[in-house]
Parts: C-alpha cells; structure tokens; sequence
C-alpha cells in the first residue's frame, strides 16, 4: 500500500504517456458457403488516447458505429477467396488520474441510467444487491462504498485462467468461483457498484509491455466509476490483483501501458445479425447471418514510433 506522502507526491506528478504503433492483421479463409461479413474493432479518441495515421487495407470496408456507446467497427464483405485485413495505427496514451478529494459525497445526476443497468452477463439482480448492500453496510457516501466493493473485489477474487469458464465477464460465475481474468474481476466490480446505484462502465484494449516492441497476445480491460464532484474515476481491479503494491494507484488512475478498442457489454453493429457482442475486441464473423469465429485468426503487434512521425 502505498504511503500517504508517497501517494500525494504521485498525484502533484505531471501525468506520463507513452506512444505505440501498432498493426492489427485479420486472416479469413475462403468462406464455404454463402456470404460473410467481418468487424474489427477501430480504435477512437478520448480525453486520454490520441490516434493518428490510421489506415485499413486487404478489402473495401465500411466504419458503422455501436448505437448505445459509440464504438467503431471496419465492416467488411468478405470475398469468397478470404481476405487478409491490416490496420495500422499510432497511439499516443496518456495517465489518466482523478482528484477523489473533490467527490462531493452527493448521488450521481440524471444522465447516467445506462451505467446503473445490467447487461446481459453482469446482472443487477436480487442477490447482486443483497451482495452489495452487505458489502458497503459501514461505508458512508458513494466513494467510501466504492472502496469497500474495490477491497471486496481483491479480497475475494484472484487471478487465475486454469480451467473453463473464466473469461466471459460473467458476474455470478465470478461470485461462485471467485478466480478469473480481467473480464471476471470487473464484472464483479461493476455490478457490485451499479447496484449500490454507482454508475460504472467497462472499457477493453490491451495492456502494452514495457521495451520496444512485440507481439500482444491478449486483451486486457477495466473499468471507470461515476462519483457526483469528481466525474469518471479509473479503477483496475486485476491490474492491483497482480500488483498488490498497486493497489491504491489503481484506484483513481490508469497507467499509460494500455490502449482502448471499445466501451461497453452487448454490442450491436449495423448489419449484424448474430446476437450482441459480449464485448469487442477481437474480430467477429458472421457466416450466412451466424457468428463463425473458425474462419478468422488474428494477431497483434506493436513497436515503439519512430521519432518525428507520430506529431498531430
């Protein structure tokens, strides 16, 4: 844990950044049989990532957007030989840290309905809200309960993908097995919060090494809460699972070793015809109107900008 003077100089540091370039290569065989359409995700600006010199090349692509959270996707007419998609793009991420001394202990505004809701695997349901309510019994005001679920999460939960079921972000699994991955752990924070009646939302990219460049095998995600004075606060409950000398830090920020694809749980793009996105980050194919992920591989890679070429 970290020490309160240690902390506060932490917070009076100018915020860091770091800069990627990377290349995202999507392989479709041949389809066997009638039509197939791809999405890929398409990485956008926020207040904390800049990104420059996009390009998509391998086949005509539309950008069609999620209704609900505005995320971007490539929707491509797969021909019937396959495709190879490649999409490029420079990222320029920075810390993202937030003043929870200037949270005002009032609830959230109107405005923020979406974020109290369920989605499909994080159920805001009964035994969700008893879960909650036992949690945050001694916690007064909406930042003393999101501490308290924040330390329920790590207490309870711990990082491990031995096995099956782990992976989806589905929120009673995680309350049964109390193990799992990113996905598991914020899907247990956010509904825990939202059922406190704490808006919270759920972002998915990946988490960028340290060196110099290299492949990036796996997603990572996290996750922002809403308080009342202090706006959207970032938290990352698996990332202090796994550095517990972290665990304050990842309260309140978000280190710059990451980058974001999209926002949200079921998602739904124009001309899909499947059933929502659990979330999106990989590619997904649909083959005569029904998801056929056997038919697509992907990969990952990214490398440290050359100097010069990354200025907006």
């Amino acid at each position: 844990m970290l020490a309160p003077l240690a902390l506060a100089a932490l917070l009076a540091a100018p915020p860091s950044e770091r800069r990627f370039a990377v290349e995202q290569r999507y392989d479709v065989r041949a389809p066997p049989h009638g039509e197939a359409t791809l999405f890929v995700p398409i990485p956008q600006d926020d207040p904390w990532q800049q990104i420059t010199g996009l390009s998509i090349e391998g086949a005509p692509f539309e950008i069609v957007h999620d209704a609900t959270y505005g995320d971007a996707a490539a929707r491509v007419r797969v021909p019937p030989a396959g495709a190879r998609l490649i999409v490029r793009f420079e990222v320029r991420r920075r810390e993202r840290s937030t003043d929870l001394s200037s949270a005002d202990g009032s609830p959230a505004p109107d405005g923020y309905a979406r974020s109290l809701e369920g989605d499909r695997r994080v159920q805001v349901d009964d035994r969700v809200r008893a879960l909650a309510r036992e949690v945050t019994a001694e916690a007064k005001g909406p930042l003393e309960q999101a501490r308290a679920i924040y330390g329920y999460v790590l207490a309870h939960m711990r990082y491990d993908k031995s096995g099956s079921g782990w992976g989806q972000g589905d929120l009673h699994w995680a309350c049964d097995e109390k193990r799992g991955n990113c996905t598991d752990f914020h899907s247990l924070l956010i509904g825990l919060l939202r059922a406190s009646g704490i808006p919270a939302r759920f972002q998915i990219g990946y988490a960028v090494p340290e060196g110099h460049g290299g492949e990036l095998p796996g997603y990572h995600c996290w996750a922002d809460f809403y308080l009342s004075g202090a706006g959207w606060v970032p938290v990352d409950a698996s990332e202090a699972s796994l550095q517990p000398a972290r665990r304050d830090y990842f309260f309140g920020h978000h280190d710059p070793d990451r980058f974001a694809l999209s926002t949200g749980r079921d998602l739904v793009f124009p001309g899909m015809a499947g059933p929502p996105l659990n979330f999106f980050v990989y590619p997904y194919l649909e083959l005569s109107g029904k998801p056929a992920p056997e038919l697509v591989s992907r990969k990952t890679t990214w490398r440290e900008p050359k100097p010069g070429l990354t200025a907006r």
